[in-house]
């Protein structure tokens, strides 16, 4: 796969059949489009391409927006690239991209630009700038797919278990504390990936010391953050140092010692090394219970052990 960053004097030559969107997490409905893709780009004797943005739309549509989302720009191409995919296009999405009408973007960008002979849209995929009261929608891709020389063609969405899969079901998943049911739309486990930090040692003198994560902040260049699951004890494969190692990971306020911030707090079995200042990614596999408020540290004590033998069971 090769990547390119189109600019304004960007010409690609070649024929290529393509399909544009954000693909945030790259799940499996997204990576099942790729595969269609690859069989009208085969049957065709076209090149496959996938086309996204640097940024989601809706930050440059809604500036107040801010995001939290299933993967970077870096872990979507690197994603992407495992798809098989011949050609990645990364766009700029700015104010005067915006404000291009889905004609003129067909036109503009994808005709003559990516010389695109054939697009194919996600079943629910809208793009270009709406006039009030104007609803532009597949029919009408497809005819100006037809002035302009270039196929339109919808695809299929994935199904599981009678849902269909997307972006936003994974993040509200998430949301939800239901790590297993967004694996099972992702192809993989969700994954943090962050910092270790100093925290208030309160885990290392009940005995269970924890990495506590600082994960990555919105950024003037790509305002991104990680979407973090729902307040709770996971069962967590933790990346460190070169190692896979089994932990759980609290995420929450801390009420038995009445916490005020949100912290992410991973105990890592078998592991004594100093992390601080260093990477750190977790995998979430399954959520054990919420967040509680217990009485007495001891009994905070009890219950992590119990937590920590069902981790192991679960992760053995």
């Amino acid at each position: 796969m090769t990547t390119i960053r189109l600019t304004s004097g960007t010409e690609l030559g070649g024929h290529y059949a393509a399909t544009i969107g954000f693909f945030d997490g790259v799940h499996l409905g997204h990576r099942y489009l790729v595969e269609q893709l690859m069989e009208q780009a085969c049957r065709r004797h076209l090149l496959s391409m996938v086309i996204t943005f640097d940024r989601h739309p809706r930050q440059v549509i809604q500036s107040e927006w801010q995001p939290r989302l299933l993967s970077s720009l870096d872990e979507k191409q690197q994603l992407l690239s495992a798809t098989g995919i011949d050609q990645l296009v990364i766009l700029h999405f700015d104010s005067c991209m915006a404000s291009l009408s889905a004609h003129d973007f067909m036109q503009q960008v994808l005709k003559r630009q990516l010389a695109v002979e054939l697009l194919l849209t996600g079943y629910d995929n809208h793009f270009g700038h709406r006039e009030p009261g104007r609803q532009e929608g597949f029919d009408d891709y497809v005819q100006y797919g037809r002035e302009m020389g270039m196929d339109v063609v919808c695809g299929q969405p994935l199904i599981i278990d009678g849902l269909s899969v997307s972006s936003s079901l994974i993040r509200r998943l998430l949301c939800q504390g239901r790590v297993e049911k967004a694996a099972t739309c992702l192809g993989h486990s969700y994954q943090l990936n962050g910092i270790v930090v100093h925290g208030e040692q309160m885990g290392r003198q009940m005995g269970f010391p924890t990495a506590n994560m600082e994960v990555g902040h919105l950024s003037e260049c790509s305002g991104y953050a990680p979407l973090i699951p729902a307040n709770g004890v996971y069962a967590v494969w933790v990346e460190v140092e070169g190692n896979r190692l089994r932990g759980m990971t609290n995420i929450g306020h801390r009420p038995t010692f009445e916490g005020q911030q949100q912290t992410i707090e991973t105990h890592i079995f078998d592991f004594h090394a100093d992390l601080y200042g260093q990477p750190i990614s977790i995998a979430f596999v399954a959520r054990l219970r919420d967040e509680q408020h217990f009485d007495t540290v001891s009994e905070l004590a009890s219950q992590m052990q119990k937590d920590k033998e069902r981790v192991k069971k679960i992760l053995a």
